[in-house]
């Protein structure tokens, strides 16, 4: 099958004008899943479906300033959501395009629709036009964005032909590329629930990530972290906004404040606004604890629809997100054991927190916003007997089914010691 420029640029254009069967492309991509590309071949395939729609233009006076980050996904991974404004606070221009979760809990538009009114379909004139005034946007990919890759990504996971390294990476760069970025951070998870569960296949795909944005063009990082337990304390939709303005406003889980510090300060760095990675770190810091990153979300809720006034107290923030809802029920989860934790399985939270209704098993599924799981404890906490260690959230009076939920946390009779979540930087 034909890998040349040609062949590729043949390929990716009868995908999108539909003059190749679905049977066609599924054999093309079955020969690239099997087969592989080399580094040229994968830019190249890059380009054709950055280019197989529109791709945005930026003001000549903002353009160096444009810059994005992509997470491969996590439980509890609300990074974005805090990162976004504290980068528009620190002077950079972020148009944020996300996406809906598939799994476990929604993906970063979900989990920003479980504020009221909050508009996500925003077209590309009105994104450039918010980028360029407050400093970020987070919306959906819009129709004329990277047609092929929607094409080829539904028939890949129809066809398992999902894992593949050319091929994620053509699907996440070709997105960031339309955008008009100058630079990038990749987050790439490896661990039980990453979706590369080992150091090497991270690592490989980090390295073609990185290879086919710097050939775009773009300035790009990535970042090797782990994902055996849940970032932060919070699993769910609305639990995750609020955990997500805990951070904006400096009162946010470690774990969580050091991946949006080091993700924004190696951002900062790559477009001049700060001297070094370590400088860029400290503005971040800077911005959610006096502020500015928090008035720059509420600037964002307001402009695209949403009813920031649920954010000027917590009463009006649990009631405005649904978590004060008659019909939303809590049960605590107690350990069993004293000691401290050595390990919470963030799979098991997961599954949990899909059973509950957070997330959705096929696309277009509904999900409830509400519900999910609190986690009061973190690794090297010490816990006791009989101490809560979860809150589960739920529409079910009966809680029998959620107790099993404490085989989740690891309890060790020797204290622990956490260690941060940064494996690797390449």
């Amino acid at each position: 099958m034909e890998r040349g420029e040609k062949g590729i640029e043949m390929f990716v254009r009868s995908v999108t004008d539909g003059s190749m069967s679905d049977e066609e492309v599924v054999e093309y991509l079955t020969d690239i899943f099997e087969n592989g590309l080399d580094s040229n071949q994968t830019v190249l395939l890059t380009k054709e479906m950055r280019d197989s729609g529109a791709v945005i233009h930026w003001p000549e006076e903002i353009g160096a300033l444009v810059v994005d980050k992509h997470s491969t996904g996590g439980v509890g991974d609300k990074v974005s959501i805090a990162l976004a404004p504290a980068l528009a606070a620190c002077g950079a221009k972020v148009p944020m395009i996300s996406g809906r979760g598939l799994g476990h809990t929604g993906g970063t538009l979900d989990k920003l629709e479980s504020i009221p009114g909050f508009r996500t379909d925003i077209p590309v004139e009105e994104l450039i036009e918010q980028v360029s005034k407050i400093g970020f946007a987070m919306v959906g990919q819009t129709e004329d964005l990277v047609p092929a890759d929607r094409r080829m990504y539904a028939l890949r996971d129809v066809s398992g032909l999902v894992a593949s390294v050319p091929l994620i990476t053509g699907s996440i760069v070709s997105k960031k590329a339309a955008e008009g970025i100058s630079a990038l951070v990749l987050d790439v998870k490896t661990g039980k629930a990453a979706f590369m569960k080992d150091l090497p296949s991270a690592e490989r795909l980090a390295r073609s990530m990185k290879n086919v944005a710097e050939g775009m063009g773009i300035s790009t990082t990535c970042l090797i972290t782990s994902m055996d337990h849940p970032i932060g304390h919070a699993v769910g939709n609305s639990l995750e906004i609020v955990e997500s303005v805990e951070t904006l406003c400096g009162r946010g889980p470690s774990d969580l404040e050091e991946l949006v510090c080091i993700q924004g300060g190696l951002l900062l760095n790559s477009i001049g606004l700060a001297v070094d990675r370590g400088h860029g770190s400290a503005m971040i810091l800077d911005s959610l604890y006096d502020g500015s990153a928090f008035r720059k979300f509420l600037e964002m809720v307001d402009a695209q629809g949403g009813k920031s006034s649920i954010f000027d107290s917590d009463q009006d923030m649990f009631a405005g997100l649904g978590l004060m809802s008659p019909e939303l029920y809590s049960t605590d989860i107690f350990s069993d054991y004293d000691g401290w934790v050595s390990d919470i399985d963030a799979v098991s939270i997961a599954d949990l927190c899909l059973n509950l209704g957070a997330g959705r098993t096929e696309l277009g599924g509904s999900i409830d916003h509400a519900v999910g799981v609190v986690i009061h404890v973190g690794i090297g906490s010490p816990v006791s007997s009989n101490e809560i260690v979860a809150t589960v959230y739920h529409r079910n009076r009966r809680s029998d089914d959620f107790y099993n939920i404490k085989d989740a946390f690891s309890i060790s009779k020797e204290s622990q010691n956490p260690s941060s979540r940064i494996l690797g930087v390449i």
